[in-house]
């Protein structure tokens, strides 16, 4: 009530009280309250890679840019809900966070028409495209993406894999994928080399397979740890 009374007190030199000024004046600078509740941002620098996409480590995910950015150094801005990504203090592209890893999040305006391919990139792409070559191979494809700490980096030797099919055939890819599954690897060189130079065609016989003393728990580290 006070309040009220002492708003509406006119100024000494001012035919006008604070009340009337503030309606007459101020108000209309005023902006609308947000809609949304208040999220704190963090903050993250990514470079642009050469596919349109800024890696999003908290996640472990990728966010689309415009391609004429690709090379270039941002500052990510997120929040629980938001992306978005600065370059030059310039917002260059906006994205609903998807809590999901290893995941492409894709604004098909960014892209330019030679990467419109990597946008169905995901761990269920490469599974499908390793199934049309065999189970052994899928099995390697699910290794790299569980094992692997990057998408990206998953995601090329997944692909650097099951390309070899190009050169040597479903069959003797599925073959190799079964052998590289027996000796604990999942490396693209090591499945490479094999069929190279044929090893992929020899009978696997089960004193080839390591055979170790030590039980198996949960802590041993296999060969694909060292590649």
């Amino acid at each position: 009530m006070q309040l009220e009374d002492y708003n509406n007190l006119l100024f000494q030199r001012k035919q006008a009280s604070r009340k009337e000024l503030f309606q007459s004046v101020e108000r209309s600078y005023l902006k609308p309250l947000p809609t949304q509740k208040y999220e704190i941002k963090d903050y993250k620098r990514a470079k642009v890679q050469k596919i349109g996409y800024v890696y999003f480590s908290p996640d472990k995910s990728y966010y689309s840019v415009p391609y004429r950015y690709i090379g270039k150094t941002t500052l990510i801005h997120y929040t629980k809900s938001t992306v978005e990504v600065y370059c030059y203090h310039e917002r260059i592209a906006f994205h609903k966070r998807n809590p999901s890893m290893g995941i492409y999040n894709t604004n098909k305006d960014h892209l330019s028409s030679t990467h419109k391919a990597y946008t169905d990139w995901s761990p269920d792409y490469f599974k499908k495209m390793a199934s049309k070559h065999g189970d052994n191979v899928v099995a390697i494809i699910d290794k790299i993406m569980t094992y692997c700490d990057y998408p990206e980096t998953a995601y090329k030797r997944a692909m650097g894999i099951i390309q070899l099919h190009r050169t040597y055939g479903s069959e003797r890819l599925n073959n190799a994928c079964k052998r590289a599954l027996y000796v604990g690897t999942n490396s693209y060189k090591h499945i490479s080399n094999m069929l190279k130079n044929n090893k992929d065609k020899e009978p696997l016989l089960m004193e080839q397979i390591t055979i170790t003393h030590i039980p198996k728990h949960a802590n041993i580290r296999g060969a694909s740890n060292y590649n």
